[in-house]
């Protein structure tokens, strides 16, 4: 795919062509706008293309948190199966965390390598908003959790799946008795990427909330499709101002300023 890729210094007249391309490809009625969702955040590796509301492939693979080595190949594999150029994106969607460090920057290195000097717009999702909507209920209140290490959890708790922001208990990270605490009453858990051990105390201590402690792999579908309610509420930014969202700092970061957490 990269030999397809206009080089960076490509001029404004080229970007307008690339614009009004699109533009003629999509129709007025955007009924053909395609979309690639990236999703990097655990040791799997997820991908979705949409052409308006329709998957057009998805690709799920454990790759053992080697995306730096698999992403670009997956992405080339995908997008000449479909017979789709970089510059035929209309927008992509990324996940941006929290997760693994490692993935979620070669994620998002990418999405901005994709996206040259800002072109397509990119939609930012929350990785726990996208694992709450792919099995989460729309009925209740839900809440996912991903592995923050230590015996810790990254976590959130939203009203129902699909709302974009944490509208219950904001995203941080939380020990099994802290979390247990704000889980409303009857909240679905869904479980993610090495949580599995916190979810099993959850579970026993609060014989209320609902769910298995089997974990469930962030879908790259879910995320497409809670990235183009983004972009067509005009909610997508450039890729270059992308940034994960780690919620913890690194080690580095913690001993420079004393502070465990990103700010919220």
């Amino acid at each position: 795919m990269s030999s397809d890729r206009p080089a960076a210094g490509r001029s404004a007249s080229a970007r307008q062509q690339v614009r009004a391309g699109r533009s003629r490809q999509r129709g007025d009625d955007g009924s053909s706008r395609r979309l690639l969702a990236i999703e990097t955040a655990t040791s799997w590796l997820g991908l979705a293309a949409f052409e308006g509301d329709a998957l057009r492939a998805e690709v799920s693979r454990d790759v053992s948190g080697k995306h730096a080595e698999r992403l670009l190949p997956e992405i080339d594999a995908l997008m000449a199966s479909l017979g789709w150029a970089p510059d035929a994106l209309d927008g992509m969607v990324v996940s941006i965390g929290p997760g693994s460090f490692t993935g979620l920057r070669v994620g998002l290195a990418t999405a901005k390598g994709i996206a040259f000097e800002g072109e397509p717009p990119v939609a930012a999702v929350s990785t726990l908003a996208a694992l709450a909507a792919s099995t989460g209920s729309s009925r209740g209140p839900v809440a996912s959790l991903l592995d923050a290490r230590r015996g810790e959890v990254y976590a959130g708790v939203w009203s129902r799946a699909g709302i974009a922001t944490a509208d219950l208990v904001p995203e941080s990270v939380f020990g099994p008795d802290a979390l247990a605490a704000e889980l409303p009453a009857g909240c679905e858990i869904v479980v993610g990427e090495g949580a599995t051990g916190v979810a099993e105390q959850l579970l026993a201590g609060r014989p209320d909330l609902v769910g298995s402690p089997a974990p469930t792999r962030v879908s790259a579908v879910a995320l497409g499709r809670m990235g183009a309610a983004a972009l067509a509420a005009g909610e997508g930014i450039s890729a270059d101002a992308l940034v994960p969202r780690y919620l913890r700092r690194a080690e580095a970061e913690v001993k420079r300023t004393g502070e465990a957490l990103e700010p919220s």
